[in-house]
């Protein structure tokens, strides 16, 4: 889909030892190059405030990302693709924990609804469910860096590891719209029916270059609510650590996520721009698929200090 993921605000104490708050102003584009094929760009302005009271704030490294939707079947509302995003190294501040070298992550994402159950299961059909699994890895396997003791002027060489990444998640969702138009008519106001509640994990494991580094799994569970407009949905998440490595307190994250394919449909900047538009108006173009976009790309940004530990 066509959209911009604009403006959003996220803010977590992270997982140091002593934490400190962290803000972030994360932003994305996404574009399709065909009907199957689309680019992202995101990036975020990140202010991090330490115990002692000591701020700094600056811009992160800039994340691009290519997906291709290899399957799309309609009757069983199911979908997939693939993709790889980079996290390019080298653009910004290195003071926030921006890192120097680049950051690739192949991806598999699904999105399946379940209008397929049995008629006496016929009020579970509203939910939906989708995830992703990715291989995260740093283009540099270590840092070397010299430091001198500065009572005894020795001088010592410390290598900084920069681990590869098992990132996946999930998500369910219940789409109070799906109810109304394929369930049964329980007569919501429209204002209720564009209502998507959503619970959302996101974990991160360690899977490789991490020898003695005391790297662990982290993750977050993040219930929360979405309204979905015609051109456009707002939403809301909790972010709860699923332990002391992934933050010390409950977080959340608000964002406005706005579909250019409806806003701009008659020109370039709402259609592919090889070949021709086919979205259909369905809740995996304004439902699963958009619910999980604001989290995913704040919880993308969050990830980017883990590659630089010891």
């Amino acid at each position: 889909m066509d959209e911009l993921a604009i403006p959003n605000l996220a803010m977590i104490k992270n997982g140091d030892d002593p934490s400190g708050r962290e803000i972030e102003f994360p932003a994305e584009f996404s574009k399709r190059i065909t009907e199957k094929l689309g680019v992202s760009f995101g990036s975020s302005y990140l202010r991090c405030r330490a115990p002692a009271g000591l701020s700094a704030g600056d811009f992160q490294n800039l994340e691009t990302a290519v997906k291709y939707q290899f399957l799309t079947d309609a009757p069983s509302e199911l979908v997939m693709s693939a993709g790889v995003s980079v996290l390019w190294g080298n653009i910004g501040n290195p003071s926030i924990d921006a890192d120097k070298f680049t950051v690739v992550t192949p991806t598999l994402w699904f999105a399946k609804g379940l209008n397929d159950l049995p008629d006496a299961l016929a009020w579970a059909r509203p939910f939906g469910i989708s995830g992703q699994i990715g291989y995260e890895f740093a283009t540099w396997r270590r840092t070397l860096a010299t430091s001198v003791d500065p009572s005894s002027g020795d001088v010592s060489l410390d290598v900084t590891r920069h681990p590869q990444f098992l990132s996946y998640g999930a998500t369910l969702q219940y789409s109070l719209s799906y109810l109304e138009s394929k369930v049964a008519n329980v007569g919501l106001p429209d204002m209720i029916r564009r209502l998507v509640p959503i619970i959302e994990t996101q974990f991160s494991t360690p899977v490789g270059n991490n020898f003695q580094t005391g790297l662990k799994t982290t993750g977050t569970i993040n219930p929360g609510v979405f309204w979905v407009g015609d051109s456009f949905q707002i939403g809301a998440e909790a972010i709860i650590p699923i332990n002391r490595a992934s933050g010390s307190s409950v977080g959340w994250i608000i964002g406005v996520d706005f579909y250019l394919h409806e806003i701009f449909s008659d020109s370039p900047l709402g259609r592919p721009i090889f070949g021709e538009s086919t979205v259909a108006d369905t809740r995996y173009s304004h439902g699963s698929e958009h619910a999980r976009h604001s989290h995913e790309e704040e919880q993308a940004s969050h990830s980017h200090g883990r590659h630089g530990r010891h």
